[in-house]
């Protein structure tokens, strides 16, 4: 009973945790050998190499770091999702469905908790509950 009572916020928590610490550790390499990423990154919709370089290091560290504990679960999802679009449609338009599956899978889970929030089991819940007893 306690399952089936908590199976879309246990759904949530699997879908979000692990789908998300893997793009952080994607993103983790990027982030420790950051001044060579700013001269050899690519720059798909002509932001310049430096500004592109820097978003994608925050939407793949940041952003899903914010994810995988549950803070601001929805407005965190946005950029992560953006980027990957760009990445999948734009950087590698060209490209093979093959090439472009990794950033378009990848989108696919982060757009789902765009639409249903982190869960009961995220750090958004908890600030909600404390927001509601303040009232």
């Amino acid at each position: 009973m306690l399952l089936r009572e908590n199976a879309k916020d246990i759904g949530l928590l699997i879908l979000r945790v692990p789908a998300m610490a893997l793009f952080l550790i994607h993103g983790w390499p990027k982030l420790m050998r950051m001044p060579a990423i700013f001269s050899s990154f690519a720059d798909p919709i002509g932001l310049g190499v430096g500004p592109t370089a820097a978003i994608a290091i925050v939407v793949e560290t940041v952003c899903a770091l914010l994810v995988v504990v549950g803070l601001f679960t929805r407005w965190a999802a946005v950029p992560i999702v953006t980027f990957l679009l760009v990445a999948g449609l734009i950087h590698h338009a060209a490209d093979s469905v093959q090439k472009k599956e990794f950033a378009l899978i990848y989108a696919v889970p982060f757009l789902v908790l765009i639409f249903t929030g982190g869960g009961k089991y995220a750090l958004d819940a908890v600030l909600q509950a404390r927001r509601a007893k303040d009232r």
